[in-house]
C-alpha cells in the first residue's frame, strides 16, 4: 500500500482510498463456493479431500452458566485464529479485484484497501462516487 501511493504521489495524481474491513467475515464463507474456487485453482485430489474434511462436519453450541445447547452443524464460515482461515478467506475472496479495472485493490484477510488515482481531484471524487454507487446498486 504505501508503495503504492508513494508511486501515485511522485506521479503528481491524487489518491483516494477506500478501506473496508468485513465484520464476521470468515464466518460467511460459503463452504460450496470455496471448494469449487479452490478446485478452480488446482487445488484437488487428497489436497482438496482434506480441506473438505477440515471444514465438513463440524459442530458448535453454547453454553451459558452450564446450560448447553444442542448442537448445531456449521454450514459455513472457516475457523478464525487459525493459519489457513485467512488464505481460505483471501481465496474465497480474491474475484474481488474483477470488479474494478481502474481501482487498485489491496487484500488482507477481512481488510479491503481500494485506491484510486487521477490527476484531477474533483474528476476523481466523481469517478470514486460513480464507482461506490454502482457497487452498492449491484
Amino acid at each position: 500500500m504505501y508503495e503504492k501511493i508513494s508511486t501515485i504521489i511522485d506521479e503528481k495524481k491524487y489518491t483516494i482510498g477506500v478501506y473496508i474491513n468485513l465484520k464476521k467475515a470468515f464466518d460467511t464463507i460459503d463452504h460450496q463456493i470455496l471448494f469449487e474456487k479452490l478446485e478452480f485453482y488446482a487445488i484437488r485430489g487428497h489436497s482438496l479431500k482434506w480441506i473438505i474434511s477440515y471444514l465438513s462436519e463440524r459442530k458448535q453450541y453454547t453454553d451459558i452458566y452450564d446450560c448447553k445447547s444442542e448442537f448445531s452443524n456449521i454450514i459455513c464460515g472457516v475457523p478464525q485464529g487459525s493459519i489457513l482461515g485467512p488464505l481460505l478467506f483471501i481465496i474465497y475472496m480474491n474475484d474481488i479485484f474483477n470488479i474494478s479495472s481502474i481501482m487498485e485493490m489491496i487484500l488482507f484477510a477481512d481488510d479491503t484497501n481500494s485506491f484510486l488515482s487521477y490527476v484531477n481531484l474533483r474528476v476523481l471524487c466523481g469517478i470514486l462516487n460513480f464507482k461506490l454507487e454502482n457497487y452498492l446498486d449491484g
